[in-house]
């Protein structure tokens, strides 16, 4: 075990449980209530709304997944700089609107806003499952990066002994969501932000300054991992697949409930307008993170005898970890494993707390109790909130996944089949709610086959055309067909007679608030 590693991590994993316990009394606010507990009042300004993003946006999965990505597939890790480079945009046109619709009815998932837009109860119940479900495996690989910081610092994961480390965290959050809700996250990612910021400054120069410098990095790197494989008489090889991943991934990051409940937070559209514009500062980091995987082949971390076993244990997760043990001194890699460790744990509060919203409003309420108070709301949402941090458990140890961002990429796939009806119903009347039910439903059917067919081992799911192979990540072919479906039926029942009327109360609300919007920037 390394000790001095070690007392570091305890020590700062310590300061953020007691600011996740201290951090009810933060803002105060009645926390008896939902709105309170779930969204922390819609009060956070500009600062803690852009903390809580990078901290809900920007985890496990950057510092563990997508340099190991990275270090074991080449160039393919990239496609997160793209990803991110795209989700900010669409962020800034998509989400002033909710918030601003959500404000006036005091919407607290997007689920609520599916039901007031479409009066479908089928509709909302489908979307939030769905929502509920994608957040499981995301919700994973927060753990799975936390168990590889542990592994790290030399205790052993293995084994029902070896769980205790993880189980000991696992309950530390538990309470301190339960017992703060969304403030405690909130106040943790101000201190996980700060610590990752250090680490990717520190790995940046002290790294490659004893490889000789990127020249030498670049240099180590096989070719065939330098660039992606080009298109050819047969197929789009590496070329659909990256573009669809990074594609799929941004569409996929807006409509994640996690999302939604960190926006909703923001006292203001313009707070998440300001937030689109300085997140991009966390896509500069995002490239240095994922050089980290070119580093550790540079490195070659593991061809060395003292991380056998853990890479046996982690596989190419244990890339970045092994990079900070080898060439970090020892209280440097206790604080960078500490901001992979409260790096999981932020984004995890803040996905429990999301999917305990979704089930206490748009499921529970509906189908078990529509008479609940205030009180009862909140007591279901922090029943949920700890169930799904242990479904999150069971899928770690249920599906072989040969990299930690098959799990992102599995939520993807579900997710993006809500697009649809979230998006298209914020900027348009088109599509019938029978239609885009059926849509969802046989988007979610066809992603799913998809991954199964491919034992979960993936998500890109190659399609031959007259003998041209196009693959795309699966969420894509899934979304398409969503679309198709759901465009097809409500032309149909349009022309047949039985289209819905839309909510037009609703649309008069939106575009109201979008107009206030554009004359309050105007006058900024």
């Amino acid at each position: 075990m390394n000790v001095t590693a070690t007392v570091v991590f305890g020590a700062l994993f310590l300061l953020v449980t007691v600011l996740g316990f201290l951090a009810s009394r933060w803002k105060q606010g009645n926390l008896d209530h939902l709105e309170e507990w779930g969204l922390g009042g819609r009060q956070f300004g500009t600062l803690i709304t852009w903390f809580l993003l990078g901290g809900d946006l920007f985890t496990a999965f950057t510092v563990v997944a997508i340099p190991a990505l990275a270090f074991g597939a080449g160039a393919m890790g990239m496609f997160a700089i793209p990803f991110c480079i795209l989700t900010f945009p669409f962020i800034f046109m998509v989400f002033p609107r909710l918030w601003a619709i959500a404000k006036r009815h005091n919407y607290i998932t997007v689920a609520d806003f599916v039901q007031a837009r479409y009066r479908s109860n089928a509709l909302t119940l489908v979307v939030a499952i769905t929502g509920i479900l994608a957040l499981m495996p995301y919700i994973a690989l927060q753990l799975v990066g936390l168990e590889v910081a542990i592994g790290a610092l030399g205790f052993d994961t293995t084994g029902a002994g070896g769980d205790v480390p993880l189980a000991v965290a696992f309950a530390i959050l538990a309470a301190y969501t339960w017992k703060s809700g969304l403030r405690a996250p909130a106040m943790i990612a101000i201190v996980k932000d700060i610590l990752i910021y250090v680490t990717v400054i520190a790995a940046a120069i002290i790294i490659p300054a004893q490889l000789g410098g990127f020249a030498h990095i670049f240099a180590a790197i096989p070719a065939p991992k330098l660039l992606l494989r080009s298109p050819n008489a047969t197929s789009l090889n590496d070329y659909g697949v990256y573009v669809s991943i990074a594609l799929g991934s941004a569409l996929s990051t807006v409509l994640y409930p996690h999302a939604a409940t960190a926006l909703l937070s923001s006292k203001s559209g313009n707070t998440v307008r300001r937030n689109m514009a300085l997140l991009p500062i966390y896509t500069l980091m995002l490239g240095f993170i994922t050089l980290l995987g070119y580093m550790a082949v540079a490195a070659g971390v593991k061809g060395m005898p003292e991380f056998a076993r853990y890479f046996s244990a982690y596989g190419n997760n244990f890339a970045v970890p092994a990079l900070f043990l080898h060439f970090f001194p020892s209280w440097l890699a206790g604080l960078a494993f500490a901001a992979i460790g409260i790096g999981a744990l932020v984004p995890a509060a803040i996905m429990s707390i999301a999917a305990a919203n979704l089930y206490t409003r748009n499921v529970h309420r509906a189908l078990v109790n529509p008479r609940m108070t205030a009180l009862d709301e909140t007591r279901v949402s922090k029943l949920v909130a700890v169930f799904v941090k242990v479904g999150a458990v069971a899928i770690i140890l249920g599906l072989p996944v040969s990299y930690a961002t098959d799990l992102q990429l599995l939520g993807g796939v579900w997710i993006i089949q809500t697009l649809p009806t979230v998006v298209f119903g914020l900027f348009g009347r088109a599509f019938d709610p029978r239609g885009l039910l059926i849509g969802l439903l046989s988007g979610l059917a066809c992603g799913t086959w998809m991954v199964v067919q491919l034992h979960f081992k993936t998500s890109v799911y190659p399609l031959h055309f007259g003998g041209y192979t196009v693959p795309l990540y699966s969420a894509i072919w899934a979304l398409s067909f969503n679309i198709i479906i759901a465009g097809t039926l409500s032309v149909l029942a349009k022309l047949g007679g039985f289209a819905s009327p839309a909510d037009l109360g609703l649309i008069a609300d939106i575009r109201r608030d979008d107009n206030s919007a554009e004359k309050t920037m105007e006058g900024v």
